[in-house]
């Protein structure tokens, strides 16, 4: 073996290995403004110095510690317990990655089998991989999935899907032969009618978003009833706090669930990391992306963990891969097992509860203020559209001013919605927050 180094001759070598004679020939297409430059890079600073800079343009953000966050959209502010962050962030987790080798590995392998039967738990599906990037990635590797599995190329999506998350979906399609079709929306719900017609034997999946974007409670079962009649897959994208309350997937005929774990355990942080779940029925096991972590026993009868169900190639040969899912965020997916096992079954019915509570005394307390009003009657969970007939700048202005982040301008999705809303409610929220909120929303 030979090993590289820096001399004269080793460069000349290597120059000719790749046919040319000097590195300034190698560099020469690049322009000469990019070639030479100088990088404005200040004088060092003491760490103190760096400190203080740094805390200074922290506390130049709004964030969700010293301001009542009112946004939503696919991420919440919920209440983390501390013990969660403890327990996650020991040496034996935070270090952990791909556990192939399972003899060094059984903490790791133990903590995602415990985290694979939960999330099976919480939506009612009897399998689950080992965590997924986010809840967008998650609902795009359902559709490839489907299209593996059905060999047909056409997936319906519902108008009211996270339009993040539509576009996710068409990006990881794009290279395919496959058709995307919209289902429209009657009164921010899905259309049971129309999608009834655009729902054809050749139809892959049904996606739908459970509560959708703008907050409401769909007929899951209807759809279900649809893709199922035409011999398609029923992909379920949920908020898992709301199945705290809400039928899980798993019992309204999900072939698929996934969904954004974030409000399990996780911090807003900007955005992510985060991570997806994601689960199907047996009969789409083998299909399954990512790594699937399963239980068995070893020559001496002991209780042990291993990687399971999948080929290596799965996650490290890409171009013989089933998915282009190479890892998985598992540091966060055990953030979620912890906070899981904490509030059990009994407080998570509690939890959504109080979102449920918080978010409808909210609601009522914003239709009282002259020039709010609620854009659809429909039921919804812990979020919810309203219009708001003020001045957009005034009104972030007065928002601000009370300390109050959110709601979430729909115009940013849909321009002609210029005044609406989407207000998210969770149980960090607390009568003080709601008095500011709607104290903002007076003065604007």
């Amino acid at each position: 073996m030979r090993y590289i180094s820096n001399t004269d001759n080793d460069r000349k070598e290597m120059l000719e290995a790749i046919g040319v004679r000097s590195f300034e020939e190698l560099i020469e297409k690049i322009p000469a403004s990019l070639q030479n430059f100088q990088l404005d890079i200040p004088a060092g600073l003491s760490e103190p110095e760096l400190m203080h800079d740094l805390g200074a343009t922290g506390r130049m953000n709004k964030h969700a510690a010293d301001h009542a966050s009112y946004l939503g959209g696919g991420v919440y502010d919920h209440y983390v317990p501390t013990v969660v962050s403890h327990l996650a962030h020991r040496g034996e987790f935070i270090t952990s990655y791909t556990p192939y080798q399972g003899e060094a590995s059984q903490g790791t392998l133990q903590a995602v089998y415990e985290y694979q039967t939960m999330i099976c738990e919480l939506t009612g599906m009897e399998f689950s991989n080992a965590s997924m990037y986010d809840g967008a990635s998650s609902l795009a590797e359902a559709a490839l999935l489907a299209i593996r599995a059905t060999g047909k190329r056409r997936i319906v999506l519902p108008a009211t899907l996270h339009p993040e998350y539509k576009a996710v979906v068409r990006t990881y399609l794009s290279c395919l032969d496959a058709e995307i079709v919209e289902a429209p929306a009657v009164d921010w719900a899905l259309d049971g009618k129309k999608l009834a017609a655009l729902v054809t034997s050749e139809t892959a999946a049904v996606v739908l978003q459970q509560p959708n974007f703008f907050g409401v409670i769909e007929d899951a079962r209807a759809v279900s009833d649809a893709a199922k009649k035409a011999g398609a897959l029923f992909i379920a994208c949920v908020n898992p706090v709301s199945l705290g309350l809400l039928e899980p997937p798993g019992e309204y005929g999900a072939d698929i669930a996934v969904g954004e774990g974030q409000p399990l355990g996780n911090p807003v942080s900007f955005g992510g990391p985060h991570f997806g779940f994601f689960t199907v029925n047996e009969e789409l096991l083998r299909k399954i992306p990512g790594r699937i972590a399963g239980m068995t026993v070893d020559k001496a009868g002991r209780r042990s963990f291993v990687l399971t169900l999948q080929a290596r190639e799965q996650h490290i040969r890409r171009e013989k891969a089933t998915s282009n899912i190479c890892t998985n965020h598992s540091l966060c997916a055990l953030k979620s097992a912890i906070y899981l096992s904490l509030l059990g079954p009994e407080g998570l019915r509690r939890l959504a509860l109080l979102n449920l509570q918080n978010a409808h005394e909210t609601h009522d307390r914003l239709l009282a203020v002259k020039g709010v009003r609620a854009l659809t009657t429909r039921p919804f969970f812990n979020e919810f559209a309203i219009e708001i007939d003020k001045d957009p700048v005034k009104l972030k202005e007065s928002l601000l001013k009370n300390r109050v982040l959110g709601p979430l301008a729909l115009r940013r999705f849909f321009p002609e919605m210029k005044n609406a809303y989407l207000v998210a409610v969770t149980e960090n929220r607390t009568k003080d927050h709601l008095e500011r909120l709607v104290e903002a929303v007076e003065r604007a």
